[in-house]
């Protein structure tokens, strides 16, 4: 058993509107690595948070006529909000504009890379997508609109503090292409890798003050400007650990400088973020790097963009409210591929639940109990050797090997292969017969792989799992069967 730290995150969200699937997902997949750690006997944090002092925050409570402050809190608890009916392990939330840790360690940071002489001021006139917070190059737009919002930037002309991005050209692409930062998968690599080598320019890091209303977190010595919102908002995986801070940096020395995984679950719209400019940032300051970075494709419903504004079938809560939890959470671990966009509908989520885990483990289970306590009152031996008892054995090495690559669907797919395997030895066994040979390690080899089963599948559904194996039980004796996954009505 290892003793070494998993610290891992996700990125954190705009609060101009309510959480969609897409949050969801995001949250899901970074559970599951971290709950996986966690059995593997890792000290893991999981960190989540909310990016409240984006400009687009206060420009959504000026049109909803409403003080950025009280929109921005309640636009944030609704995000916090998903950690119970999507049964998240989370250990640690931080909010950027009411945390006392984020401030004084954004301002720290600042001054460490100033201390490098990393800024500069300028006047600056360049087109600006409020969407992304960013600015963009001409030839980056796509028949003159932002490639991911699909609208056409403002041109913005002001004057603002510059980081001498260019700097860190050569030191990225070392850390990037010896693998010292993993970006995965294997094509956003190679995006970045892209990226870098077509040459970095210095980047604005702050903003006018009166622009964003004084919403922010003033430059240090400049407090007509703010602090750009993703330079503030990238530091809150270090600053959410006392980074910066006037108390104890316990945390910090062992979650991230001193931790032997340091990993963010991102979306493929923010890459350019996190691994350019978030790594040339942390050389900046001279702090560790993180060691890998998880991308994720996007979702789309029936076919349509996911927004914040988006329909009832992109609300998260709405879903586990009419399907439970684990169907949603069994959609996004079967159903998102490593690479490529996802659509999600109803009919696929109910589909997917009512085939391998209704109709495939929940039967495959209430079977196997029902069998044992008929034959043998509930009592097992030792299981036997063969096809299904190797392959229950060397489920826990495949679930390692597709989560290590960030896979979610090959790791649920090696626990799928498994139920498919023992419920066909069910049918070629048929140990409900009367007197057939073997029936007693026939039924004790199904509940191993059960067990084995139940155990593996607790980080994908905690719930279905923690229903399983209070019913599998341990040693000898096995408890009554119950229906653990229950049919959905479709929609």
């Amino acid at each position: 058993m290892t003793t070494s730290r998993y610290y891992v995150t996700t990125s954190i969200p705009y609060v101009n509107g309510a959480p969609h699937l897409g949050h969801a997902l995001e949250l899901v997949q970074a559970d599951v690595l971290a709950r996986h750690r966690r059995r593997r006997g890792q000290q893991v944090r999981f960190l989540t948070g909310t990016d409240d002092n984006a400009l687009k925050n206060v420009t959504a409570a000026r049109a909803a006529r409403v003080p950025t402050r009280s929109f921005v809190d309640a636009n944030a608890a609704g995000f916090v909000a998903l950690h119970e009916p999507l049964a998240l392990s989370v250990d640690d939330v931080i909010r950027t504009s009411t945390d006392p840790r984020h401030a004084p360690g954004v301002r720290r940071f600042w001054e460490r890379c100033a201390a490098r002489g990393d800024f500069y001021r300028r006047a600056y006139t360049g087109l600006y997508c409020a969407g992304c917070e960013q600015f963009y190059a001409a030839a980056e737009l796509a028949g003159g609109r932002c490639p991911e919002h699909g609208v056409a930037p403002e041109e913005v002309s002001e004057e603002n503090w510059f980081f001498r991005l260019s700097r860190y050209q050569d030191e990225l692409l070392r850390v990037l292409e010896s693998g010292a930062v993993r970006v995965e998968p294997a094509a956003k690599r190679a995006e970045v890798l892209a990226f870098v080598r077509a040459g970095l320019r210095d980047v604005s890091v702050s903003r006018p003050a009166e622009r964003a209303d004084g919403w922010g977190i003033p430059v240090p010595g400049d407090p007509g400007q703010v602090v750009y919102v993703w330079w503030d908002a990238l530091a809150n995986y270090v600053t959410s650990l006392g980074y910066g801070g006037a108390g104890d940096d316990a945390a910090y020395r062992d979650w991230w400088a001193g931790s032997a995984d340091r990993v963010h679950v991102i979306g493929k719209g923010i890459v350019r973020f996190h691994a350019v400019y978030w790594l040339a940032q942390l050389l900046s300051a001279g702090l560790p790097l993180p060691t890998a970075i998880l991308v994720h494709d996007y979702l789309t419903a029936d076919g349509a963009k996911l927004a914040k504004s988006g329909g009832p079938t992109a609300d998260p809560s709405a879903l586990v409210r009419r399907y439970g939890t684990d169907a949603l959470r069994w959609w996004f671990v079967r159903e998102v591929p490593r690479t490529g966009d996802t659509d999600f509908t109803e009919q696929r989520l109910v589909a997917r639940h009512d085939l391998e885990l209704a109709n495939g483990l929940g039967n495959l289970v209430q079977r196997t109990l029902t069998l044992v306590h008929r034959r043998d009152d509930g009592v097992v031996g030792p299981p036997g050797r063969g096809a299904l008892t190797d392959a229950a054995d060397a489920l826990p090495a495949a679930v390692d090997r597709a989560l290590d690559g960030f896979d979610l669907r090959a790791a649920t797919a090696a626990l799928v292969a498994v139920v498919d395997l023992a419920n066909r030895t069910i049918e070629a066994e048929r140990p409900w017969e009367p007197g057939r040979a073997g029936t007693d390690a026939v039924l004790a080899t199904l509940v191993h792989a059960c067990r084995v089963i139940a155990a593996e599948l607790e980080p994908f559904l905690p719930g279905g799992a923690t229903r399983l194996r209070a019913q599998l039980a341990e040693g000898e004796r096995v408890g009554r069967p119950q229906p653990s996954f229950l049919r959905l009505r479709p929609p």
